[in-house]
């Protein structure tokens, strides 16, 4: 491991908006002392609660932290050398309604009680096109959202990938959710007007490449049996960043 990302993770320990509980302390009985009390306890306040699942550097946190201060945003990701970033930016900033978890997305429950989440968002996730248990807005993992997300609650997903977005389209059509919103070029519809205007370092180079992003918008009853939908989608022509080079542009 670098210097510099050892340097990070010992940052980390100090940041007062960086919450991180090993997994022994779930275990033992105590779980997590915020769980149900994130307003309470950490941004002091009873505005409504978003996520950004798989935050990275955590560059829509921050950005609607700093365009929306009448909500709390908390970043999640596994990966704290990339949630430094964000973090090292809240703190610089002093925005008091933003902060970060360090935590894998399957124990959301363990860290957010029933109906303490408003909205979710998901911003460019790997498609995982072979596991479809590892999609973010597959039915494993929705069953995990509706667990904290409040009744009338969002998800919404930002994505390059055509594939993610028809699977995404399929899997709402097919369990009969209530779908708010959906464009497969988000920056040709009017629904831009009503996305926060934050493009993230990733998201800029797909759009330079010529590769649109799509968003969809939905809401996830609680009572709602889900499956998967039985459907063949063609795969991405192209290789995410750090998994190989483009193909066919």
């Amino acid at each position: 491991m670098g210097k510099n990302k050892l340097k990070k993770f010992a940052e980390m320990e100090t940041l007062p908006c960086v919450y991180q509980y090993p997994f022994s302390t779930l275990r033992d009985g105590s779980g997590c002392p915020l769980r149900g009390r994130w307003n309470e306890d950490v941004f002091r306040n009873s505005n409504p609660l978003t996520l950004e699942l798989g935050c990275g550097k955590g560059e829509y946190a921050v950005g609607m932290g700093r365009l929306y201060p009448d909500r709390d945003f908390i970043g999640i990701d596994i990966k704290g050398a990339r949630m430094w970033t964000g973090a090292r930016q809240v703190c610089d900033e002093g925005l008091a309604n933003v902060a970060f978890l360090r935590t894998s997305i399957h124990l959301l429950p363990e860290f957010f009680a029933s109906g303490e989440v408003s909205e979710i968002w998901i911003t460019f996730p790997d498609p995982q096109m072979r596991k479809v248990n590892k999609r973010l807005t597959g039915t494993h993992f929705l069953d995990i959202y509706r667990r904290v997300l409040a009744p009338g609650g969002v998800i919404r997903l930002k994505t390059d990938s055509p594939f993610l977005y028809a699977y995404t389209m399929a899997m709402i059509n097919h369990n009969s959710l209530p779908l708010l919103a959906a464009t497969d070029n988000l920056y040709e519809s009017p629904l831009s007007a009503e996305v926060p205007p934050i493009t993230t370092y990733y998201e800029q180079q797909w759009l330079s490449r010529g590769i649109p992003s799509k968003y969809i918008a939905w809401q996830l009853p609680a009572d709602v049996p889900l499956s998967e939908p039985d459907i063949d989608i063609e795969p991405d022509t192209y290789r995410s960043f750090g998994r190989g080079t483009l193909q066919g542009f």
